[in-house]
């Protein structure tokens, strides 16, 4: 969960998750969607999907225990070098160096390097002196004390170097190249896109439908909705109708316009016009599953953050 996610956002997730889940063989026997449902708002739900995964490798490859083997550990769905190398060094005491943003920023600067961390040259000498610098014992501790390092004092902006414990050690601190190393990455530039969403209302229903695999929020359930190009205003009902055909098959009448929403999905910032409509006709030709359900079932499925969202206003 703290991938991508900061600690405050996470406790009360974490705390229900394992209410829920409160072992493996809990996690490995749930199904996915109940996995998704507590996950929603997190983002990131490849994570969940993962973890669910790797809870039912574990209860059939490993008759419930987790590996300790590297080998093992890497084998696991969701699992890399950096997760691995931080379990197996804190919960075993393995010797198993680790390598994160924070740590990236520490060694670096000790390092004195000045290219891009990202890059595979950057990655190799990096996890090498991650490797080369670890203690015969206490392991974990030592990685945990590094993280905190970077987190706490060696910090992107203004380093607290006047306490850190290896300011006499850092060629970067002697310098004064903090600002400079290590190298800043570029960021993408930001795209707008416009998309409209659909609730397609029939008597007490509405329809929702499963999010593919090669679609962001995989697994979870969403409303049809599809891109809008050349947007400059909010289509009329009229033009939702033929969109809502063209894109489901199904002949509806909209009714209006029920809201508008703004969000961010990783580089793109998203205007979505969000439409009511009554059914009418037709047979929906969406490949991904979907389902009729009443408004008061919506909560049992995860939905993304729009989608529930929308949800509630469908409920008033």
């Amino acid at each position: 969960m703290l991938q991508q996610t900061q600690v405050a956002t996470v406790i009360p997730y974490f705390e229900r998750f394992i209410k829920r889940f409160p072992d493996v063989s809990a996690l490995a026997a749930a199904e996915e969607a109940d996995v998704l449902r507590l996950w929603e708002g997190l983002g990131y739900y490849r994570r969940a999907r993962q973890l669910h995964k790797a809870a039912q490798v574990i209860m059939e490859q490993h008759s419930g225990d987790f590996p300790q083997s590297r080998e093992a550990v890497h084998a696991l769905p969701g699992v890399g070098r950096y997760t691995a190398g931080a379990i197996l060094s804190i919960a075993f005491g393995t010797r198993e160096p680790i390598l994160e943003a924070n740590t990236k920023r520490v060694l670096s600067r000790l390092l004195l390097y000045r290219g891009d961390p990202e890059k595979a040259s950057g990655q190799q000498l990096l996890w090498r002196f991650a490797e080369d610098l670890l203690p015969r014992k206490n392991v974990g501790t030592f990685n945990q004390a590094l993280m905190e390092l970077g987190s706490e004092i060696c910090s992107p902006r203004t380093p607290a170097c006047q306490v850190c414990p290896v300011a006499t050690l850092c060629p970067t601190h002697k310098y004064g190249l903090q600002d400079q190393i290590p190298a800043r990455k570029r960021k993408p530039g930001v795209e707008n896109v416009d998309e409209a969403v659909i609730v397609v209302r029939r008597g007490p229903c509405v329809l929702l439908r499963q999010r593919s695999e090669k679609e962001r929020w995989a697994g979870l359930w969403d409303f049809p909705r599809f891109p809008l190009a050349n947007c400059e205003a909010p289509p009329t009902c009229e033009q939702m109708a033929e969109l809502i055909c063209a894109a489901t098959g199904l002949e509806t009448t909209p009714t209006r316009l029920l809201t508008t929403l703004k969000h961010g999905v990783t580089r793109f910032r998203i205007t979505l016009y969000c439409y009511e409509a009554n059914y009418q006709n037709g047979v929906d030709r969406i490949i991904q599953p979907t389902a009729w359900l009443r408004v008061d079932e919506m909560k049992n499925f995860p939905l993304s953050v729009t989608g529930r969202k929308i949800s509630q206003l469908v409920n008033t």
